[in-house]
């Protein structure tokens, strides 16, 4: 998804360079030839009809290429996937997260659920960031089709992860979805996009580790964290 938007970015900056190249080249070229030292009597022209028909359709047909692979891009980010490999629900509270994995329970057979705070700044260790470290991360599999469920237990709040170009809102009473693959391991960091509060910006953050990996994070990680609660 985010490789689409960058994508998307490039093709419409290459359109920007070529429009801003051809403006200034008109722009110095009049300036140029027009200057009043080489062109004392100015010439009186009341119109140009090629010239305006050209001026009329060029800026007609580069919106064009702008739009068609921006609205297919847009209606990919909504395409649901039909056998997601895991679905997480994130659901969104003043001023933390809760998630619940459902489709991997825990050994009394109930799905795996755990609260996400971040870190006061007292409590930080070395290394970790202000305001962006939360004590239980979001643990998903790379490369692996995700479907994430998001709603709201109080007032509208969103779950947004810019890095990996998602952004959903958590709206009360109502249940959405995105999917995504995160394609790199690493850690991605995010924030609620909704003004909910005094502390809205609190942090979203997503681990992406090796598919081998992803099930004995999960038990060795989440499962105490979760029993502890």
């Amino acid at each position: 998804m985010m490789q689409g938007i960058i994508d998307l970015h490039h093709d419409i900056f290459f359109f920007l360079i070529l429009i801003l190249v051809f403006v200034s080249r008109i722009l110095v070229r009049a300036l140029w030839h027009f200057h009043y030292k080489k062109n004392p009597i100015p010439q009186r022209i009341v119109h140009g009809t090629t010239i305006e028909i050209l001026r009329t359709i060029f800026p007609s047909i580069i919106p064009m290429f702008i739009a068609i692979p921006s609205f297919a891009l847009l209606y990919s980010m909504d395409e649901v996937v039909v056998d997601p490999a895991i679905t997480i629900k994130a659901i969104g509270h003043q001023w933390y997260r809760t998630y619940e994995y459902s489709d991997y329970n825990s050994s009394d057979e109930q799905s795996l659920t755990f609260d996400s705070y971040t870190i006061p700044e007292d409590d930080l260790e070395l290394g970790q960031s202000r305001l962006l470290e939360v004590d239980n991360r979001v643990v998903v599999p790379a490369k692996t089709h995700l479907r994430i469920l998001v709603t709201s237990a109080d007032v509208p709040h969103s779950w947004a992860v810019p890095s990996l170009g998602v952004k959903c809102d958590a709206v009360p009473g109502r249940l959405n979805q995105i999917s995504i693959s995160v394609q790199r391991e690493g850690v991605y960091y995010g924030q609620c996009s909704e003004i909910c509060g005094t502390n809205h910006a609190f942090s979203i953050v997503v681990e992406a580790v090796p598919r081998k990996d992803y099930g004995s994070r999960v038990s060795n990680q989440l499962i105490p964290q979760s029993g502890e609660a």
